[in-house]
């Protein structure tokens, strides 16, 4: 197996105060590869670590076989990134701004500024100052600037920040497309699940520091479980109801007005026919599926899932 990005260890301290811990991380060749974690869990800090952009206390990063140093600045050549929010010269237009970046990248492929700004829609606005760009536009200006030396990796940090549903999807869209036609190997870290799970080959699940899973989405999806989820005002009747009347007890009640019933071989006509005519009224009833979600949520609250 090609592995293009590797941690060894990697640790990063902050005035004797561990930020990031231990971390082995494997990204293969050609993969998108979600980096899921809480806000401060140390998910900025082990990229920029990669970017070169702070330098680790311990640890090392491997690139295409290669261990990263300060003066590591072909194998950078190789990488493109989103890291917080994107600056730009904000008096300069998109282009300007791509042509400067161009130019200090030492790459002169002029045509490759217009696809980059074809790519990520903003081919109608190349001439406008940035400085008049909303956050919106100013992601996709970070993407093109991202993409535009058509780079074999391409680090980006919650790269769909400010995109209204239809930009969200153009992005989810543009990075599966940069992955299966362009090879490129993709660590996209993002709060929005939803996208990740729609896009992801490999999860790396990070907590305080440390990452805590490192898992194929193709397991996860093996793994769901489907349940109903019923939602009630008397949860106590309702289980009573359930397991004396419907003889189900394989489910579990999760807080003050919803149940889960793991049990779905029992149709969920039946299960709200049999509550009502106990006198347990139903607010609704689901059939529903663990999502990544459901997976993330047990990995950060140490395997237990609240809901």
């Amino acid at each position: 197996m090609t592995y293009i990005i590797q941690t060894n260890h990697l640790t990063k301290k902050y005035k004797g105060t561990t930020v990031v811990s231990n971390v082995n991380m494997n990204v293969k060749k050609g993969e998108i590869y979600g980096f899921l974690g809480p806000n401060g869990a140390g998910k900025t800090t082990v990229m920029k670590m990669i970017m070169n952009l702070i330098k680790p206390t311990s640890g090392e990063i491997i690139i295409s076989g290669e261990t990263v140093t300060p003066k590591s600045y072909e194998i950078l050549k190789r990488m493109g990134s989103i890291i917080e929010y994107p600056v730009f010269y904000d008096k300069l237009t998109a282009r300007e701004n791509l042509e400067l970046h161009s130019d200090y990248m030492g790459y002169y492929n002029k045509s490759a500024i217009d696809t980059a700004l074809d790519m990520v829609k903003l081919k109608n606005f190349e001439g406008k100052a940035v400085k008049d760009f909303s956050l919106g536009m100013k992601q996709r200006l970070g993407l093109a600037r991202a993409i535009i030396t058509k780079p074999e990796i391409l680090i980006l940090d919650e790269p769909t920040n400010g995109l209204d549903p239809v930009g969200i999807k153009e992005f989810r869209n543009l990075f599966q497309m940069l992955s299966k036609d362009y090879g490129m190997t993709l660590l996209i870290s993002s709060h929005i699940l939803g996208e990740i799970e729609q896009i992801a080959d490999t999860i790396g699940v990070i907590k305080d520091g440390t990452l805590v899973e490192e898992v194929l989405m193709e397991t996860i999806r093996l793994q769901n479980t489907e349940y109903i989820e019923l939602k009630t005002d008397d949860v106590k009747k309702a289980s009573y109801v359930i397991k004396e009347s419907l003889y189900i007890t394989n489910f579990k009640i999760l807080d003050d007005v919803t149940i889960r019933i793991y049990d779905i071989n029992t149709a969920q006509g039946k299960i709200s026919k049999t509550l009502v005519l106990n006198g347990v009224s139903v607010e609704s009833i689901n059939k529903k599926d663990n999502t990544l979600e459901d997976y993330f949520l047990k990995m950060i609250n140490g395997g237990v899932v609240h809901a």
